[in-house]
C-alpha cells in the first residue's frame, strides 16, 4: 500500500486603512462604468513549503527537535518585491525584503479546528505589520521563518499577486495556512 501525503498552503494579504476599514483597489474602468467600488486589497495565493521548510517539519517529529518551531516568539514573516517565480522550493529568503520581518501574532499557530473536525490538520500563522513599520509599494512576495537572524530556517514563500502596496498609516495581515494532507 502505498500513501500519498502532500503539504499545501494558502497565503491570504490584507491591507487596513487607518479607518480600520479594508483598503480597495482603483476601480477598473468595467467598475466606473457601473458605479462600483474597487476589489478589496485582499488577496489569496498558494505558497510553496521550501526545501528547508521540509527539513523543519520532520525535525519536529524527532524526540529531540534540534531547530526552533515557527511559533509566536520565534517565528516571523518577512515580505519583500522580488518576486522572480523562478526558484521558490529552494528560497531561504524573500530576493529583495523590504521593512523589518514581523514577529507571529501572540497565540499563533493555530489550528483551523479542533482535533477531530474538519480542519483539524490546518495550521494558521498570523503577522500584522500595525501602521508606521511599512511604506512600501510592490510587495509581490513573502517568507515565513523560524526566527530573524541569518540562521533562520524557512518553513514557507509564497508569491503575493496583485502586488501589496502599503502606506505609513496601513496595516499589512498575512494570514498563512499549511496543510497536511494524505491518500
Amino acid at each position: 500500500m502505498k500513501s500519498k501525503y502532500q503539504i499545501k498552503g494558502m497565503v491570504r494579504v490584507c491591507v487596513i486603512g487607518p479607518d480600520g476599514q479594508v483598503k480597495r483597489y482603483k476601480p477598473t474602468w468595467w467598475r466606473r462604468l457601473f458605479g462600483l467600488p474597487g476589489r478589496p486589497m485582499i488577496n489569496r495565493r498558494h505558497n510553496t513549503v521550501t526545501r528547508q521548510g521540509e527539513g523543519l517539519i520532520a525535525n519536529l517529529l524527532l524526540a529531540a527537535p534540534v531547530y526552533a518551531k515557527v511559533v509566536a516568539g520565534s517565528g516571523f514573516i518577512q515580505v519583500g518585491t522580488g518576486w522572480t517565480g523562478s526558484s521558490p522550493k529552494t528560497n531561504t529568503r524573500c530576493n529583495s525584503p523590504t521593512g523589518n520581518m514581523e514577529a507571529l501574532d501572540s497565540g499563533y499557530p493555530v489550528t483551523v479546528a479542533s482535533f477531530g473536525a474538519t480542519g483539524d490538520n490546518t495550521l494558521r500563522y498570523r503577522a500584522s505589520f500595525e501602521a508606521g513599520k511599512l511604506n512600501a509599494n510592490g510587495i509581490n512576495e513573502a517568507c515565513l521563518l523560524n526566527g530573524n537572524s541569518g540562521a533562520s530556517l524557512s518553513l514557507a514563500y509564497a508569491q503575493i499577486n496583485p502586488s501589496a502596496n502599503v502606506t505609513s498609516v496601513d496595516t499589512l495581515q498575512i494570514d498563512w495556512e499549511i496543510t497536511f494532507t494524505g491518500a
